[in-house]
């Protein structure tokens, strides 16, 4: 017998089951890409069955909202979320739907019988990129996830695998850096942009960092500043007029030391002007386009400077690196012991039914595409009342 289960969720749900059944988890879902205004969806799923040998169950703690979430959302984003048929046992009337979310820190809740190095407490995180971890509990490979160590903060753990790891691989991997060298960097006051000002400073790097003026400017600088920004400039500056004075700071505060790595989440017209003022034999990489303009490059920057271009995403990253390299990264990113990113929580509560914890979620990703949110949004969905 098949029952179809209705009443305000959003989609019809069957299950083979005759007797009542406890519905006490959530997900953040979409059953086809789109605006995430319209499409996300929340939807309550049964108690997970025990995990199979070689799998763990998980609680999710917090689950990063990360613009790129909302890319993958729209069907924008080259990684694409894996479709699942059924949440616990549930399976859903028409076809298959994505749990949202690509990031996040949980709790191991229960281990199969052939898994090591791995209890009922220990926290995790993901290694796998789209695990869906827009959701209360979920069963995971055991391969899929890494041990987060004890020191780490839950914040901090929430937020490493992709803004962190991003910041901590493209100032290790493209040019030698000795201590007192320069990095320029646009999109500074970006969560990636904070982790390299930080992971900088720790190696005894310089950084000229990149930011739209605002009314609050001073604040941000004096915010970038105490995280260990060495100069902060906005965009005005590379203005025609101003060019040539920002080009003779540049050269007062390098000492005329060649800047050989350049960082680049913007793209478009400030980042052509950003290139004049790299050295000989610069390396510029590009791990965004927030601008959504095209990067644009003067041959002669080639010919006479030898500019080598390389662009980073540290999704290609996970699926290149072996396991051992993963489980180092963690150890070395929660080793420099990073102040943790500003952050709001967005719980949703467990007596929301599935139509409020709709619209609950759908307002932040509206803000979040807006640019209405300066703080990262971490996900916290609690378990759902029957």
């Amino acid at each position: 017998m098949i029952t179809k289960l209705h009443s305000s969720r959003p989609l019809s749900l069957r299950a083979f089951s005759t007797s009542p059944i406890s519905l006490a988890n959530r997900a953040i879902i979409f059953p086809k890409a789109g605006n995430p205004a319209d499409v996300l969806q929340a939807q309550t799923y049964p108690s997970l069955p025990p995990p199979t040998p070689h799998s763990i169950n998980v609680r999710y703690r917090f689950s990063p909202i990360n613009p790129a979430d909302i890319n993958v959302i729209e069907g924008k984003y080259p990684a694409k979320p894996t479709q699942v048929n059924d949440l616990a046992g549930f399976k859903f009337d028409n076809g298959g739907v994505f749990v949202g979310g690509n990031e996040g820190l949980a709790v191991v809740t229960e281990v199969g019988e052939s898994v090591e190095g791995l209890k009922k407490g220990d926290r995790v995180v993901m290694s796998k990129p789209q695990s869906g971890t827009w959701r209360s509990a979920s069963a995971l490979d055991v391969k899929d996830v890494m041990k987060v160590p004890d020191e780490a903060s839950d914040g901090f753990a929430a937020t490493m695998t992709v803004n962190l790891a991003t910041a901590y691989n493209m100032l290790n991997d493209f040019v030698d850096l000795k201590e007192g060298d320069w990095v320029i960097q646009n999109g500074a006051n970006s969560a990636v942009g904070q982790a390299v000002i930080q992971i900088a400073a720790h190696r005894g790097l310089k950084t000229l960092n990149f930011v739209r003026n605002r009314k609050n400017f001073d604040e941000l600088k004096s915010q970038l500043t105490n995280l260990g920004a060495t100069q902060v400039i906005t965009y005005d500056e590379l203005a025609p007029d101003s060019f040539k004075d920002l080009r003779s700071k540049v050269q007062q505060w390098t000492g005329g030391n060649p800047i050989r790595l350049f960082l680049n989440c913007v793209s478009g017209p400030t980042t052509t002007s950003l290139l004049r003022l790299l050295g000989k034999d610069a390396h510029l990489v590009s791990y965004g386009a927030m601008s959504k303009e095209p990067l644009s490059m003067p041959t002669s920057l080639f010919i006479f400077k030898n500019l080598t271009c390389h662009g980073f995403w540290q999704s290609r990253w996970y699926e290149d690196a072996t396991e051992e390299e993963k489980r180092e990264l963690v150890e070395k990113l929660v080793g420099l012991k990073l102040k943790e990113a500003e952050h709001e929580v967005l719980t949703i509560p467990a007596g929301d039914s599935d139509g409020v914890a709709t619209e609950k979620v759908r307002d932040v990703v509206r803000k979040l595409a807006k640019g209405q949110y300066g703080k990262k949004v971490l996900l916290n969905i609690e378990q759902p009342v029957d």
